[in-house]
């Protein structure tokens, strides 16, 4: 999440990428303001993960963490711009990129992951409000495409590897095998670490909203246009609370799909862009071979924003035809 509210994001400078035709509107909050909402949002999950997968989940987050920090303030200072890891973005997406990682993940690949978030996605793209996907999914979608095996090793809390509920479903598995939607909701099962507890999730989404950080369309639209087509492509009924609780769909709705600079700024925009996000979701877990959609789903819709941004925005006032 990034908003560009910063006196030295680009969108204020006047460059010519982000500025948009007045009126403006001006508000106090900052980066690091939002920020530090973010990050208080996500401690109840994030101490959930460290409760069920132990010291595994505190290295994951420590080098996670360590690696955006350092990547950041290096390449600033070897590009000579001004440092700013102090507006606390960097820790935001190391968080989010450890949350996306399995609790038995060898120690390089958050650190790559994290690298590669930062430099890549970020600062080469004109720092914090100039990338057009969300830095932590796009490490998590290279992590996933150099090391699929090691990111589809998921550890239950007890340290044993076992199948995901959605991998269950995928491949038509006997359904007795799910747990129960109990331990889905407080988080008892494996996946990657930051995404099982529905509840600690919940609370830090709750904390968002009345917060007034993110704003409820895209994760509630998304979230329903998700279930409308799982159902649609014959997904049973019986299975959608496994389907929305599963996966990353809660942690990608409310913390991911919701980024700043990477997603529609008007209502009309992010409605469209939270149906796409549901639909790609619910045909790449129906149609498609993987179990879980919620990254790819995401991504795609962060670089179609621009075109849908162009058909949807709104008239200046007093601009002439």
């Amino acid at each position: 999440m990034e908003k560009n509210l910063n006196t030295k994001s680009p969108s204020l400078q006047g460059d010519g990428r982000f500025v948009q035709l007045a009126p403006h509107i001006r508000s106090k909050e900052t980066v690091s303001k939002i920020m530090r909402d973010v990050l208080i949002a996500l401690v109840p999950a994030v101490a959930g993960s460290i409760y069920f997968f132990g010291m595994n989940a505190v290295i994951i987050y420590i080098i996670s963490i360590l690696c955006c920090v350092l990547s950041e303030y290096a390449f600033q200072k070897i590009a000579k711009k001004p440092v700013q890891i102090g507006d606390l973005s960097a820790v935001v997406t190391g968080v989010l990129l450890a949350m996306n990682m399995p609790a038995g993940i060898p120690w390089y690949v958050p650190a790559i992951g994290a690298v590669f978030a930062i430099v890549i996605v970020k600062e080469a793209f004109g720092g914090i409000g100039g990338n057009f996907v969300n830095p932590a999914l796009a490490a998590r979608a290279m992590c996933m495409l150099s090391w699929p095996a090691l990111m589809a090793t998921y550890l239950n809390p007890d340290g044993v590897a076992a199948a995901t509920p959605l991998t269950i479903i995928k491949e038509g598995a006997d359904l007795a095998q799910l747990p129960s939607l109990q331990r889905m909701f407080m988080g008892d099962i494996g996946g990657v670490i930051g995404e099982t507890s529905v509840l600690l999730l919940l609370i830090g989404a709750a904390y968002l909203l009345i917060r007034k950080v993110i704003d409820w369309k895209i994760p509630v639209i998304y979230i329903a246009s998700a279930v409308v087509f799982l159902l649609l492509f014959g997904i049973d009924m019986n299975t959608i609370p496994y389907e929305v609780m599963g996966g990353g769909l809660i942690l990608g709705a409310f913390f991911m799909a919701t980024d700043y600079s990477s997603t529609p700024q008007g209502d009309r925009g992010r409605i469209i862009f939270a149906i796409g996000c549901g639909l790609i979701t619910a045909l790449i877990r129906t149609k498609g071979s993987m179990a879980e959609g919620v990254s790819y789903s995401i991504l795609l819709m962060n670089v179609a924003s621009p075109l849908i941004e162009r058909f949807t925005k709104t008239e200046a006032y007093g601009e002439a035809k």
